[in-house]
């Protein structure tokens, strides 16, 4: 019986990573303009503010936070790139910096109107958007302006959650300030963009995220098949390693 449910575990195994392979890479594709409200997709809304600076503390360290101005934003992600990444041994380890919790890379407006995002490659680094089209034509369609890479600072458990779940594809909505931020004990500080049309280093904006919200959430049906499928690979795989060891005994018990 133990040598069978090791072939049953192994061939529920191989099934889920063949259904869990593809659906890695399709569950991230970004949908057709058609799937977003293009009206919400508008330039960001940037004002002066008359927030005074202020402290918060994580993980035992204190973060001064200088408000620029009031910042409101709606775009699509493109891409992102979380702090605790294992590849990222800056914010954590370096840096001390245990409130810009995930940067995500959006864009909106014609971008998004125009459909030329999907004719490109968008990734993010420790600190920066990257996007590459794969010939003149696409780039010329494509305004840098309406992209922007955004540090995203969080002091709240319940906008924590709600960002953590945002993913490619996905139209998001938020509010805060951009800001400027330091850590007096580690040596740390970042600024912010207040405009869009620059590039390059300096060019990221900062935001003191004060309300987080997805507004229409991409591929849903795909990404629960594939956690459905990740987890049924997991177990099998479990599954099957711990009935190697034991169907063995088993065989050897009964020939007694």
């Amino acid at each position: 019986m133990a040598i069978l449910s090791e072939r049953i575990m192994r061939s529920v195994f191989l099934v889920g990573l063949l259904i869990s392979v593809p659906l890695y890479f399709f569950k991230d594709r970004l949908p057709t303009p058609e799937f977003y409200d293009l009206d919400g997709l508008r330039d960001p809304v940037q004002r002066p503010t008359d927030a005074a600076p202020f402290s918060i503390r994580a993980r035992g360290q204190e973060y001064r936070i200088d408000p620029r101005y009031d910042y409101a934003l709606e775009g699509v992600v493109v891409s992102l790139h979380d702090a605790d990444d294992f590849t990222d041994i800056y914010h954590h380890r370096h840096w001390k910096d245990f409130i810009n919790l995930r940067d995500l890379c959006v864009i909106w407006g014609s971008n998004v109107a125009s459909g030329v995002y999907r004719e490109m490659d968008f990734s993010n680094g420790t600190w920066t958007c990257w996007y590459r089209w794969p010939n003149r034509d696409v780039g010329a369609r494509f305004d840098e302006s309406r992209l922007s890479n955004n540090h995203l600072l969080i002091d709240d458990e319940v906008i924590k959650a709600e960002l953590m779940r945002a993913e490619p594809g996905d139209h998001v909505r938020l509010a805060g300030m951009l800001v400027e931020y330091s850590n007096a004990a580690s040596g740390f500080y970042r600024g912010t963009s207040t405009r869009r049309d620059d590039t390059g280093n300096g060019a990221c904006e900062t935001i003191y995220v004060t309300d987080f919200a997805i507004v229409n959430k991409a591929n849903p049906r795909l990404r629960r098949l594939y956690t459905v499928a990740w987890w049924v690979t997991g177990i099998a795989l479990a599954g099957a390693v711990l009935l190697f060891f034991i169907a063995p005994y088993q065989g050897r018990y009964r020939q007694a």
